[in-house]
């Protein structure tokens, strides 16, 4: 399987220790992905739903963290809508297990929040949903 190239989606605020795991794991020697870009601070200067299309442009696929406060971050709304938009593939990874993640307000009534496990993992970037 080819390695694909993963834009993570996170709440920023609450949830930059999961994406940094997260990170980690596209380092194992077996990781079918690597880390080529995530989510940016809104405060940026200019257009920063431009500067996402374009990072997005550069992945694969779009790995979107689900935190307990993922339903209030703006940010996170709009990258997904970014990635619906493009059409570019995109799950949902509970970022915690112990913790009670939700869903952006973006994301489709269909999407659904996927266990966070390193098989998981390997089977949600290949395309198996």
């Amino acid at each position: 399987m080819a390695i694909k190239r993963a834009f993570i989606s996170f709440d920023i605020d609450h949830d930059e220790g999961a994406k940094i795991m997260l990170v980690g794991q596209s380092k194992y020697s077996d990781s079918p992905f690597e880390f080529k870009d995530n989510s940016v601070k809104e405060h940026l200067l200019g257009d920063w739903k431009e500067k996402v299309r374009r990072r997005m442009d550069n992945g694969d696929v779009v790995i979107v963290l689900c935190g307990e406060y993922t339903h209030t971050a703006t940010g996170v709304s709009a990258e997904v809508e970014i990635a619906q938009q493009k059409g570019k593939d995109y799950f949902l990874l509970a970022a915690y297990s112990a913790k009670t993640c939700t869903k952006p307000k973006s994301a489709k009534p269909a999407d659904k929040v996927y266990n966070w496990t390193w098989e998981n993992l390997k089977i949600l970037v290949g395309g198996g949903r």
